[in-house]
């Protein structure tokens, strides 16, 4: 039998996992909200978006139960088994993984935003999935969040598309019927300071903004850096293993 989420006293009853999440949740909500008053944005906190990755429909809706809203995803076949499963939870799903063009058409079904998106290909899969998705159920348009590449070797490590390439996508996603230019996603670089690599992004985000005044959205920040991705600009934040702990053993 599953072990209720809440308990009937409150939560004081509620069950360990419940418990552990909430607390876990509750460190993090603190240091977005240290970072935002030290950047001068404690009116302006970033989305929190929790990646759930590898972790049971159940953490999700005890996630829900503790007033998330947003969660990412970064495997199609995980996350379409999880909204799936969840529907009745209300939540917002962002896809934050890399994309295949082949799987645009299921992504549709349950994303309201793809935070990866880094080449034209998938600019057009998307929109003409979005458009067979409008059609069959009145969908709201997709938000599109450009991945940039912050290594020196454009895509080595991390994926994304060049700081050059990104108004050139920026222009294709906008003309394209059914997406939203929501702005711009990066992962830091591997095994240097974050800020630098954030920096930059600030900058591909402002010279973007400058050609689509409504596509200010800037996606970056994981549970390692979110006080650097916070001080320059993080609109969204993706953050996993502080809030569900590590991945669950497979097997």
């Amino acid at each position: 039998m599953t072990e209720p989420l809440l308990g009937d006293g409150g939560p004081g009853n509620q069950d360990p996992r419940t418990v552990e999440l909430a607390g876990r949740l509750e460190t993090v909500r603190r240091r977005i909200s240290s970072a935002a008053a030290a950047a001068g944005r404690s009116d302006q906190l970033p989305t929190l978006i929790v990646v759930t990755k590898f972790h049971p429909p159940e953490d999700v809706r005890r996630l829900a139960v503790l007033g998330v809203t947003d969660v990412g995803e970064n495997r199609d076949q995980e996350a379409a088994a999880k909204a799936e499963s969840l529907a009745d939870c209300g939540l917002t799903w962002h896809f934050v993984g890399q994309l295949q063009t082949k799987k645009a058409k299921s992504v549709v079904r349950y994303a309201a935003a793809v935070h990866s998106v880094d080449r034209p290909q998938l600019v057009d899969a998307l929109a003409k999935a979005v458009q067979n998705q409008q059609a069959a159920t009145g969908r709201e348009p997709l938000d599109c969040f450009i991945q940039v590449s912050l290594e020196d070797d454009a895509g080595a490590h991390r994926g994304g598309a060049a700081p050059a390439e990104a108004l050139l996508l920026a222009d294709r996603i906008a003309a394209a019927e059914g997406l939203r230019l929501a702005g711009v996603m990066a992962v830091a670089p591997l095994g240097a300071p974050p800020e630098p690599a954030f920096e930059k992004l600030a900058g591909v985000s402002a010279r973007l903004v400058a050609h689509h005044p409504e596509a200010t959205a800037i996606s970056a920040g994981m549970s390692q850096d979110l006080e650097a991705a916070i001080a320059f600009g993080a609109t969204h934040l993706r953050i996993g293993s502080d809030i569900l702990g590590s991945r669950p053993a497979v097997g």
